[in-house]
């Protein structure tokens, strides 16, 4: 049985970027298109109770092949949720999300719909991978016209093609990969890790304008990141970053001592606390 590949995306069902992922892993099995009807960048892995989970069958025929493709009203993440567990034939093999208008770097990974929607996928055992080409933040909504995505397409390919021979990998989720706007078939691509830095730097709305919707730039001295971080190997070195994601959350202190600090520090509450529910 061929492989069941699931490709969506936080841009909308129209989006070039969604459908040159389509176009590049046709020859590695059955694809199926599950996206938002609509942008949703910013949607993180969100579920939010206004949607209505309308689904609008839009096949479309790519290299000769009917493509089946829907458009549903719901977040990246519900968008994958609709593809797995009611539009899909049979468990799909790899989840992809993108390619997105932008990068998506360091600690706001968490707020991308991009990255929301891989880690949705991962949330279902599936391997899953968030692709994302940059471009100026001017063009993270509508898209640049000029951005070539042949690149993004190939390294999409090719990453789809490796993990749906090794599926399995211990503590990953999701695949986070960022692709420089100049890549060519050439650019090397390194393993990161996410760095503590913000890429997207959060600016106060311009009231004094009329706009009550809080801004964002992107961060300009890139320097200042770890020099093993996707920050890094992106905006530094110019290279492809791929960067593993887990769902796990947890902190990585060391939880017995974090417990006996605990224990030590909140004795005093817990005494006065029991004072109080004593006298009362």
């Amino acid at each position: 049985m061929r492989n069941l590949i699931l490709v969506t995306n936080d841009d909308g069902i129209n989006s070039p970027g969604l459908w040159s992922i389509v176009e590049a892993v046709q020859p590695l099995g059955e694809v199926l298109v599950v996206a938002p009807d609509r942008q949703w960048s910013g949607g993180g892995r969100s579920m939010p109770p206004h949607v209505t989970g309308r689904l609008t069958a839009v096949p479309r025929v790519v290299n000769g092949e009917t493509i089946s493709a829907f458009a549903v009203d719901a977040s990246p993440a519900l968008a994958v949720d609709h593809g797995v567990l009611e539009l899909a034939p049979r468990r799909p093999d790899l989840v992809i999300s993108g390619v997105n208008f932008g990068a998506n770097l360091g600690i706001e990974v968490t707020i991308s719909g991009t990255v929301g929607a891989a880690l949705e996928g991962g949330a279902f055992g599936v391997p899953s991978m968030a692709v994302s080409l940059q471009m100026a933040d001017h063009f993270h909504l509508t898209g640049d016209d000029r951005a070539d995505y042949a690149a993004s397409a190939v390294f999409t390919r090719m990453f789809a093609s490796f993990l749906l021979e090794h599926p399995g990998w211990t503590d990953v989720d999701a695949w986070n990969i960022n692709v420089p706007a100049a890549a060519t078939l050439e650019t090397p691509w390194r393993v990161t890790r996410l760095s503590r830095w913000r890429y997207f730097i959060p600016l106060p709305p311009d009231r004094n304008n009329g706009h009550g919707r809080l801004g964002y730039r992107v961060l300009e001295d890139c320097t200042a990141a770890e020099s093993d971080s996707d920050v890094w190997a992106l905006m530094v070195e110019g290279i492809i970053s791929v960067t593993p994601l887990t769902l796990d959350l947890t902190s990585r202190v060391k939880l017995t001592s974090l417990e006996q600090a605990l224990e030590v520090g909140l004795s005093p509450v817990a005494t006065e606390m029991a004072a109080l529910a004593n006298s009362s």
